[in-house]
């Protein structure tokens, strides 16, 4: 789905409530394998802490919040679109943002997430370690990547291996 690129904007403290729902649709789906419990409690904490305590950028769509990047330094929190517009360029043009702002990107990302795995590969990030637990210690294994990659480094995708 090709569309034109999003406003993207400072995250505003009425934007909660639309973003909360956004992580939520968007973690339902990417992040199917996570028990339903699990994802309650965290959407209070992204309500409650992570949304208004990190750098937070927000894609619209005229005044219409449709996605966002949450920024601790150059350490992505989080970066999430309503799925009911994702494939638009609005997660890429999110990615550049952050890019463009701090030169050097961070991130965890689930390994069962395999859509978001490719997508960041498409974007010049790399595998550089991988932990067998998620912050709770739950058996979710996380593959952390970063972007650029060091020159002296060679690329390698074994950090995405099962």
């Amino acid at each position: 789905m090709a569309s034109s690129a999003p406003d993207i904007r400072p995250y505003r403290a009425e934007d909660n409530a639309a973003l909360v729902d956004i992580w939520h649709r968007a973690s339902s789906v990417a992040h199917d394998f996570l028990p339903a419990e699990l994802l309650a409690a965290q959407k209070k904490l992204v309500s409650e802490k992570y949304l208004p305590e990190t750098e937070t950028w927000v894609a619209v769509n005229g005044t219409t919040p449709v996605g966002f990047i949450g920024l601790i330094d150059s350490f992505i929190g989080g970066l999430f679109v309503s799925p009911d517009c994702q494939g638009g360029g609005i997660g890429s043009a999110l990615l550049d943002h952050a890019f463009r702002l701090k030169g050097h990107l961070l991130l965890e990302v689930y390994a069962a997430n395999t859509r978001a795995l490719s997508f960041y590969r498409r974007h010049g990030f790399c595998g550089i370690k991988r932990r067998q637990t998620d912050d709770n210690g739950l058996p979710f294994p996380l593959i952390m990547m970063q972007k650029p990659v060091p020159t002296t480094w060679q690329r390698s995708d074994r950090y995405a291996q099962d």
